[in-house]
């Protein structure tokens, strides 16, 4: 494992009584970097994101951050050493508007004072083409704009590792490529980026790297054509169309 990797995870492994989620699962990202990770559900993907954010502690193994290793800091503190994240299922305030919202995470994720941070959730709003929104009560949005909001509210705490679990799904094909797009930027001005998709053509379109996960096990890591073109990713993914 490289000592010069901005989050590093060696031999992380977590179980729920019995049942085995996760087995000695290493990987790095480094600086700058769209890791993939892919793989069917119950492959364990969401619970190393749980892992990585705080909301749950590992049974075994490591993570370290720009060199920390990550003890049992609860998920908000986390978000203030760098940790942003998104959820499958978009979580707004729904009473609050999209403005309303990117402060609450600015304020209490990003510990920005009220004034800074009226002017940068300003920023935030336009980088994710939902100025036009910022009034508009969140729980009355589309879900394109729920997904924009979603990944706003995770940029609106500043974040040095970003964690995105499924953005994209459920859109479609156009809604899809504005997200990327999106992403893609995010990761132009400097943030890592390790994203969970099924929509395999957008993870295609901007990851560097592609780490495979199939019943907690790492079974395939590298450069995402050769990690689709590995055997038994396909075996995995059979009637999955890449």
């Amino acid at each position: 494992m490289s000592q010069n990797a901005f989050l590093q995870a060696r031999d992380v492994s977590k179980s729920f009584g019995a049942v085995r989620v996760l087995h000695e699962v290493s990987f790095d990202v480094y600086r700058g970097e769209v890791l993939g990770i892919l793989g069917p559900n119950g492959a364990g993907k969401t619970t190393l994101f749980n892992m990585i954010s705080g909301d749950i502690k590992p049974s075994g193994g490591e993570i370290r951050l720009g060199g920390t290793a990550l003890g049992g800091e609860p998920p908000f503190k986390r978000c203030r050493m760098g940790i942003g994240r998104t959820y499958q299922i978009p979580r707004p305030y729904s009473g609050m508007t999209t403005f309303e919202n990117l402060l609450v995470a600015a304020a209490f994720g990003g510990g920005r004072s009220e004034r800074d941070a009226y002017a940068f959730c300003a920023q935030v709003l336009t980088e994710c083409e939902l100025a036009s929104k910022a009034n508009t009560p969140s729980g009355s949005l589309t879900l394109l704009d729920r997904k924009r909001l979603e990944l706003a509210r995770a940029l609106a705490s500043d974040p040095k590792l970003l964690l995105l679990d499924e953005i994209a799904g459920g859109l479609t094909e156009e809604e899809s490529q504005s997200l990327v797009a999106l992403v893609r930027r995010i990761r132009d001005r400097g943030v890592t980026i390790v994203w969970i998709e099924h929509v395999l053509h957008a993870l295609m379109a901007v990851a560097d790297r592609l780490l495979v996960l199939n019943f907690g096990e790492k079974i395939a890591e590298g450069l995402p054509q050769e990690v689709i073109a590995n055997p038994e990713v396909k075996r995995v993914y059979m009637g999955v169309e890449a």
